[in-house]
């Protein structure tokens, strides 16, 4: 019984070894035999290319080339629409007709888009895409406006007022009442041009805004009298209407009911004064104070105290849209700084051919291609009624200074040229220096998303 007992052990012992000694050389032969059948496959592919002739080798690289078109040209996640394509063709055309370079630099100097330009974009119907179909608007997802966005900014290559014009008049169809997205509306369709300015921030309150002191305090007539002053109020200069949020009675730090009022510019007790700024000159950002501005019920747009969370609701969809803006703007910048290089001469070369040139504009390319993505994942959640607050607080923080980057390595590029008035590098980079504080700071959006990201991991 030992002895056989013996004997199974040697058994068992030999197989083990085996078994390991197969798992070592499994890999080397394995590598062996599929090398050897590569080889022979190489071969025989090369002999059948020597033999062709040149037509022959003609019709099949024209093959694969047609096959590669067909794989492009198919429906991906990443195609165009019938009609995105179409927009974007009609903003190519509306950019080149009406913002050639002698044209934006008249607007930068007036501090406004010309007349002629915001007429051509309300005939087009720009204005109306993102609206509601019941105001008048033409209802339109999130990815299209997002698209929209970037493209008009990248053929213009300058800041417009269109879309924060936009996005004031969803905020009343959305939260107003009837009569009062009537009354925007009204106005709105006359120009196209922005109907009402956001009245949120305050000097001692941007970023901060539990401490916004402007109040709204009931009378015994039943109206109520707001004061106090908003600052960094965007197309706030001649505006027929402000969107103005205030704290319910008290100022308090701890007060935290707020509401929001339509308030008509020429209304008694409001004035503004204009803010000189470093960019954006053809967007014109103003203070408006009010001194005992008095209002109705009527004139208030949704509850009474829950002002601040109407605006909240909205600022994911802004936010994508100042990224959307600087993008457009950024990509402008690429392109210019690719087409000078390309007829630069420098030693008898264009200094495309320079390593540290091709370095900046490599750069440039990786930071347009990961805002882009990562801007359009955004759009599309939102149209899947999905929450994006963590996604766009990191976005609109790297993607704004990614964009401020993109336009600095442009400015290089130039060289000295980059830093004059001769080219439009450097107005852009002022631009975007601008985007970096639109729509809540980089700092307050690292603290949003640092509060926000750890809530997505159980």
């Amino acid at each position: 019984m030992k002895k056989k007992n013996n004997n199974w052990t040697t058994v068992f012992l030999v197989l083990l070894l085996l078994a390991g000694v197969s798992l070592l050389l499994y890999p080397s032969l394995s590598d062996y035999w599929n090398s050897m059948h590569q080889t022979r496959a190489i071969a025989s592919y090369a002999e059948t290319v020597s033999q062709l002739d040149t037509a022959q080798y003609d019709e099949m690289w024209k093959a694969a080339q047609d096959y590669n078109r067909s794989l492009a040209q198919r429906e991906t996640a990443f195609a165009l629409t019938d009609e995105q394509e179409l927009l974007v063709e009609s903003l190519k055309e509306y950019a080149d007709r009406y913002f050639d370079d002698e044209s934006v630099r008249q607007m930068y100097e007036n501090h406004q888009v010309s007349a002629e330009a915001q007429d051509a974009y309300r005939d087009a119907g720009f204005p109306f895409m993102g609206l509601p179909e019941e105001v008048g608007g033409i209802p339109t997802d999130h990815v299209t406006l997002g698209l929209m966005t970037e493209k008009l900014y990248e053929f213009t290559g300058a800041m417009t007022p269109f879309m924060t014009g936009m996005l004031a008049c969803a905020d009343l169809a959305e939260f107003g009442t009837p009569e009062q997205s009537a009354v925007i509306m009204e106005e709105y369709e006359k120009s196209g041009q922005s109907v009402a300015a956001l009245c949120l921030s305050e000097p001692a309150a941007g970023s901060d805004n539990m401490g916004m002191t402007m109040t709204s305090k009931k009378q015994a007539d039943g109206t109520y009298v707001l004061n106090g002053q908003k600052t960094w109020v965007t197309n706030g200069a001649d505006v027929p209407y402000y969107i103005v949020i205030c704290k319910d009675e008290e100022p308090a730090r701890e007060n935290n009911k707020m509401s929001l009022w339509l308030v008509k510019r020429e209304t008694e007790g409001v004035s503004t004064a204009h803010l000189t700024k470093l960019g954006q000159h053809t967007v014109p950002f103003v203070d408006v104070f009010f001194d005992n501005v008095v209002v109705e019920e009527s004139q208030r747009i949704g509850e009474a105290g829950a002002g601040w969370l109407l605006l909240m609701k909205n600022f994911e969809f802004e936010r994508c849209l100042v990224v959307a803006q600087g993008l457009g703007l950024a990509q402008a910048a690429q392109n210019d700084a690719i087409a000078y290089a390309k007829e630069r001469i420098a030693f008898g070369k264009p200094i495309i051919t320079n390593p540290r040139v091709q370095g900046l504009i490599e750069q440039n390319e990786i930071m347009l291609q990961q805002t882009r993505h990562w801007l359009y994942y955004c759009l599309w959640k939102l149209d899947q009624g999905q929450s994006i607050n963590a996604d766009i607080a990191m976005l609109k923080s790297w993607g704004t200074r990614a964009h401020l980057q993109i336009a600095d390595n442009a400015i290089e590029v130039y060289g000295g040229l980059g830093y004059t008035e001769e080219v439009r590098v450097g107005r852009i980079w002022r631009d975007l220096r601008g985007n970096m504080l639109a729509g809540g700071t980089c700092e307050v959006m690292d603290y949003i998303a640092g509060r926000a990201i750890p809530k997505l991991y159980k």
